[in-house]
């Protein structure tokens, strides 16, 4: 492990057979559960989270193709949340196939989906004291459920779709464990849970991604935080009993047809 100023940073390379739970990666970095196919790379950050992000999207390729219709043969995709319209912002009701000129479909766990731009003051005032975005003003939350669930397809299309990396910026992570990806295969197998940093610093961002060698990545389930957001259900941080966190950037690899 690294470190860099107030950054917690970190790359584990690993090698595994997906599926096969004799095959268990032990890592200081996050992994939690059954190794890849192939070889891979974790990123993990908190603090000042430049240098992590540079190198994860080193990783998973230039140039950044926004919302071109796929496939294209390099590059990435993100995701960032200022571009959803305003009417589907500081409500639950974001459709799940908002970004599917990105390539990527939420599969929703909860009751609803939210993109805010004031830090869910809406679901309850003592947010606006936990939450920071980290690019622009809005970030999002699963309502109802504190893990959200997304799935890939060709940018612009209905055609399943893999991917090589996947990553987040976690907002507000104040206990180990409390944010997470699990990465899963296209036959269901997991690829393994990497758990983000805690927070280290006042604006209070995390970051974890895993880039693999090869396009193998179909459904990511994404854990913010150890309850919902809800009306009374206060962070640990202001007098709760659970750790809430919620999430900004999402980066990922082109998406190629399974």
């Amino acid at each position: 492990m690294t470190r860099r100023g107030n950054v917690v940073a970190a790359v584990v390379f690993a090698l595994g057979l997906a599926g096969c739970d004799s095959d268990r990666v032990s890592s200081p970095d996050g992994m939690l559960d059954a190794a890849p196919r192939s070889k891979f790379q974790v990123v993990t950050a908190s603090g000042d989270l430049t240098n992590a992000l540079t190198e994860f999207r080193a990783l998973l390729g230039d140039p950044v193709n926004g919302a071109t219709p796929g496939p294209l043969g390099a590059g990435r995709r993100e995701i960032k949340w200022d571009g959803v319209k305003p009417e589907l912002t500081n409500t639950d009701a974001l459709p799940f196939d908002n970004f599917r000129p990105n390539g990527l479909l939420y599969v929703n766990l909860g009751t609803g989906l939210e993109v805010s731009d004031n830090d869910f003051i809406g679901i309850d005032p003592s947010y606006g004291a936990q939450f920071n975005a980290f690019s622009g003003l809005k970030t999002f939350a699963p309502i109802g459920n504190a893990n959200s669930e997304v799935t890939f397809v060709v940018p612009g299309s209905d055609t399943p779709a893999e991917v090589t990396g996947f990553g987040v910026v976690f907002s507000d992570v104040d206990r180990g464990g409390s944010a997470s990806i699990k990465l899963f295969s296209a036959d269901g197998h997991s690829l393994g849970q990497y758990q983000a940093p805690v927070r280290t610093d006042a604006n209070g961002f995390s970051f974890v991604g895993v880039v693999f060698e090869d396009p193998i990545v179909a459904r990511v389930v994404i854990n913010s935080g150890q309850a919902p957001l809800a009306r009374g259900v206060l962070d640990v941080s202001d007098g709760g009993n659970r750790d809430l966190v919620v999430f900004d950037d999402l980066l990922f690899g082109e998406p190629h047809g399974i």
